[in-house]
């Protein structure tokens, strides 16, 4: 029996027309939101890191989807859509926000800027995978910003994608001590109340300077309000170190650097927190600043860098140390995403969030703009470095330490 449509057509001529030019919706693939949530610090001092984050997540994710997107198992195509949410670099904040997340369609989600959300976060994760008795909420976690070591260990479902600073500061002094060998003092600043910079003077810079063979002469303390640094300066210039070690972010290390110049404090050498290797930095204080030398783990020193910079620049983002781990991540994750199966559909979601972290957790390696990146078996990073330096009001490579 033939149905006879407007115009006399039949609907089996209709079908056979529809089967010949392959418009048959019962078999044609079509395009999936893959959603990826990422969060991180868009208030207050340090907004800067979130807006960059966010820029360089969505120019990750344009640039997958306009290069035909992610092959998912069942022969569709994941085209990835970027939310981002503000956790204001509080750990209370940054938690709500993750279980706002996970009540939605992401698959994985991307952050915190800040380690002193991070580390309570991970906390309230699942922390062994499988673990019936643990009612943690199981979401992976890729973290491209938060620094502070050690904390991808907190749980199963906790990924970091974030230099060790504990290598980079050991081979960077080890690397000065040959440079410059006729320095033999070292003194140090931190910006104590805040994780990450306290973390790092206290655990790396205060011990791998030493180990180097350089004399701790003393030691200044700060806050991250603090906007006069008179005392601590003064402190500096009574001990003339050869060497000042500063463990703070843009705003507090331009104050120091800027009374250092006001003190005509002039060391030898001056080595800041990876995290001031930023443009902030150099926006804030580029006279000042002039000199400082500071481990990295981006600088656009390939064609492939180049381009992810220039992408990121497009939306309003400067890659950096920090927001170029975001461009990694997104394109880690499209590649674990079709290796693990994972189809990003509402009824397969928690299974695919299973399948995303435990293909993430079986990565020995993985690509990196600067190179390969080693995978520890807690879900750190081991990532290719560089010695920056602060030139011009430009950060140049100083020494590439491969």
């Amino acid at each position: 029996m033939k149905l006879r449509l407007l115009g006399g057509t039949t609907l089996g001529l209709v079908l056979g027309a529809a089967l010949t030019f392959g418009v048959n919706t019962s078999v044609q693939a079509a395009d999936r939101d893959i959603h990826i949530s990422g969060f991180g610090v868009k208030t207050g001092i340090f907004r800067i890191f979130g807006l960059n984050t966010e820029a360089v997540l969505n120019a990750a994710a344009n640039h997958i989807n306009n290069n035909g997107g992610i092959k998912l198992a069942d022969g569709n195509t994941g085209k990835i859509k970027i939310t981002f949410y503000d956790d204001r670099c509080k750990a209370e904040e940054g938690i709500s926000v993750v279980r706002r997340i996970a009540g939605t369609e992401a698959l994985i989600a991307v952050g915190p800027t800040c380690s002193n959300v991070a580390e309570p976060l991970f906390g309230i994760l699942q922390k062994k995978r499988g673990d019936t008795s643990d009612s943690g909420l199981q979401m992976p976690i890729f973290t491209d910003t938060a620094i502070k070591g050690g904390l991808a260990k907190i749980s199963d479902w906790a990924f970091r994608n974030v230099p060790s600073e504990d290598m980079m500061y050991e081979a960077m002094f080890k690397w000065l001590r040959t440079e410059y060998p006729d320095l033999k003092t070292l003194y140090g600043g931190v910006e104590q109340d805040f994780a990450h910079s306290r973390f790092t003077w206290h655990k790396v810079m205060k011990n791998r300077g030493p180990g180097a063979g350089y004399e701790l002469v003393g030691e200044a303390q700060w806050l991250l309000s603090d906007t006069n640094f008179t005392t601590q300066v003064r402190g500096m210039k009574k001990k003339k170190p050869d060497i000042i070690a500063i463990s703070s972010h843009p705003f507090t290390t331009c104050g120091l650097l800027r009374e250092l110049k006001r003190q005509r404090v002039k060391p030898k050498v001056i080595v800041g927190l990876t995290s001031s290797s930023s443009m902030e930095t150099l926006t804030g204080c580029a006279k000042e600043a002039e000199g400082i030398i500071i481990p990295t783990s981006f600088a656009p020193v390939n064609k492939e860098a180049r381009y992810a910079a220039s992408e990121a620049a497009k939306l309003g983002g400067a890659m950096d140390l920090h927001s170029a781990a975001a461009w990694e991540n997104v394109m880690i994750i499209a590649d674990v995403i079709e290796k693990s199966g994972a189809l990003g559909k509402p009824d397969t979601l928690q299974a695919d969030r299973g399948k995303i972290r435990d293909e993430l957790a079986s990565r020995k390696t993985t690509k990196g703009l600067l190179g390969t990146i080693g995978r520890t078996a807690e879900g750190e990073a081991e990532k290719p470095y560089v010695y920056a330096v602060a030139k011009s009001g430009q950060w140049e490579v100083l020494h590439d330490p491969s």
